[in-house]
């Protein structure tokens, strides 16, 4: 064959390969099959308005004793409608059968769509239709016959209860209000509160006090008597009886003759005694009005010194264990109301850090405390230092959050031939939440490129790579500089092979053929994700096409 001679065959395989989305191998490879097995599709249109129906045949020519197994299902033709599957015909031929069965497609968007590839098993082999490409148009709307009506007012609909964000604000600031209050209140307890004293000092500061009073010169006996036996009570109590303040004088002096006799306070008769006397005085001030003259009330006041000085003396002294273990439990309770102290800060930092965080979803919303404050990784592409490269020869311009890396396509020998200068970079995958692919490939020899012949191309290539539901569109692009280009964008499902989650994608693929080359920009993302959105708008802005002119 002579070189300068066009190869049918190798025409299509260009085709093909220009339309992939990642640039790879495309061969068009029909089915194999017995001479007399053969399975085929037509449509009767492939131009149909909103909501018309497309009536798609597939032709079986098989032996009468295989069993032949149709497509069936809705999903099968996605992104196309299924509207009815009829039941398959039989005509007998010379070699055999033909079966014939029809179905019913329709779709309600307009835009460029394909009726995808269908299997069909004949006896234990596997058949590949072709797939049909698909052109849905807008119904046009004649207004000058057709009536029009003014616009209805909008209705208000009320939203449902949600708490205003003055509310929380009012919140936060009464809870940190009513926090310093807290501690400025509780500093100036503390401020005001003079530290305890021991047991016998603090009786005798308290003696000392009541000497320096006025009561007596005021006649006011009964105040007198009762901080007068308040004083030898509280030693008793913190020192030697706990129940000194709360019991009467006939339960306090009976202890206190309990425990002379059996040899546990060193007491003589006569301080009990004259305990009891100066008791008994002041209950009689207190409570029957009594008033001891000036005279006996100051030496009552000796003789309580006196009894304070024989109680202290006739307490045995503590020994090292006692001491010991006083010491330790003063340091156990120590160590409690630090850690008190302790736990008390961390729960009121918690509720400040709560509040704050509470406040911020309020006026800013819950996922934009979370992408901020916990992280998103398109959030951080998106806010991150972009960069802006070129690409393949000839040159792709184009602004990305990350460099694009090479990679390497597995081609064989001819395809290697045919596109000496085939060249891809990536960042990600089809299986993260954002992918961008360069792609740019230099031919050898001259070749005419159709774009519009890729859109097959393209659709195989994105269900090859594992894509489902594809819908697909297309429109005219100029980029900034003024390349005249193809937009294919819509969406698919990405299925993960290793939990089988199905990911809705959408997808943004600029093609562009000049000077004997072809330049591809393509741009995965996930659908629900607004930052990826907005990632992939900047992308498909920037891209530039260089030395056009040359």
């Amino acid at each position: 064959m002579n070189r300068n001679e066009k190869n049918p065959y190798q025409t299509r395989q260009v085709s093909g390969l220009l339309g992939f989305l990642f640039f790879m191998a495309f061969l068009l490879l029909a089915n194999i099959s017995f001479a007399q097995d053969k399975v085929s599709a037509i449509a009767d249109t492939t131009q149909i308005k909103i909501g018309e129906q497309i009536k798609y045949q597939i032709q079986v020519d098989t032996k009468p004793e295989n069993l032949v197994v149709f497509p069936e299902g809705d999903s099968l033709f996605a992104p196309m409608e299924l509207v009815e599957s009829k039941e398959a015909d039989t005509i007998q031929n010379k070699t055999g059968y033909r079966l014939l069965k029809e179905y019913f497609l329709t779709k309600f968007d307009s835009g460029h769509y394909v009726i995808p590839r269908q299997k069909v098993l004949i006896g234990n082999n596997s058949f590949t239709t072709d797939s049909i490409p698909v052109e849905v148009n807008t119904v046009a709307v004649d207004t000058t016959k057709q009536k029009l009506y003014p616009i209805k007012p909008s209705i208000e609909v009320p939203p449902p209860f949600t708490v205003p964000d003055w509310v929380w604000w009012l919140l936060g600031i009464l809870f940190l209000a009513g926090l310093v209050a807290f501690f400025i209140i509780r500093r100036k307890k503390k401020a005001a509160e003079e530290p305890e004293l021991p047991p016998y000092e603090q009786a005798m500061v308290e003696l000392d006090r009541l000497d320096h009073s006025d009561l007596l010169e005021k006649r006011e006996i009964k105040e007198y008597y009762s901080q007068l036996s308040f004083s030898a009570r509280k030693y008793l109590d913190r020192k030697i009886y706990d129940r000194g303040l709360e019991s009467t004088t006939n339960e306090l002096i009976a202890y206190l003759e309990k425990e002379r006799q059996e040899g546990h306070l060193n007491l003589t008769e006569n301080t009990i005694r004259d305990f009891r006397k100066i008791l008994d005085r002041a209950d009689l001030a207190k409570f029957a009005r009594s008033k001891p003259d000036v005279i006996t009330a100051k030496e009552d006041r000796s003789k309580t010194q006196h009894i304070i000085d024989d109680l202290k003396a006739s307490v045995p002294e503590p020994t090292e264990e006692e001491l010991m273990q006083d010491e330790a439990y003063i340091k156990e309770q120590a160590r409690r109301k630090k850690r008190r102290r302790i736990v008390f800060g961390i729960i009121a930092g918690a509720v400040v850090i709560i509040i704050g965080i509470s406040a911020l979803i309020a006026t800013k919303g819950f996922d934009y405390v979370k992408d901020t404050y916990i992280g998103h990784p398109t959030k951080e592409l998106l806010e991150g230092d972009w960069i802006r490269s070129e690409y393949g020869n000839p040159p792709v311009a184009v602004t990305t959050p990350k460099v694009l890396i090479r990679t390497d396509l597995p081609l064989t020998e001819d395809e290697k031939q045919m596109m000496p200068g085939l060249e891809s970079f990536a960042y990600g995958s089809l299986l993260s939440n954002f992918y961008t692919v360069v792609n740019t490939v230099k031919f050898k020899g001259e070749v005419k490129f159709d774009l519009e012949k890729a859109l097959d191309g393209i659709y195989a290539e994105l269900e090859k790579q594992g894509a489902q539901n594809i819908v697909m569109k297309h429109e005219d692009f100029t980029t900034v500089n003024g390349a005249k280009g193809m937009k294919v964008f819509g969406t698919l499902d990405a299925k993960n092979p290793v939990t089988g989650k199905t990911i809705p994608n959408e997808y943004v693929i600029l093609n562009f053929a000049v000077k004997g080359g072809f330049e591809q920009v393509i741009v995965v993302y996930n659908e629900d994700d607004k930052y990826a959105d907005e990632i992939a708008g900047r992308i498909i802005n920037s891209v530039e096409l260089l030395n056009l002119e040359e």
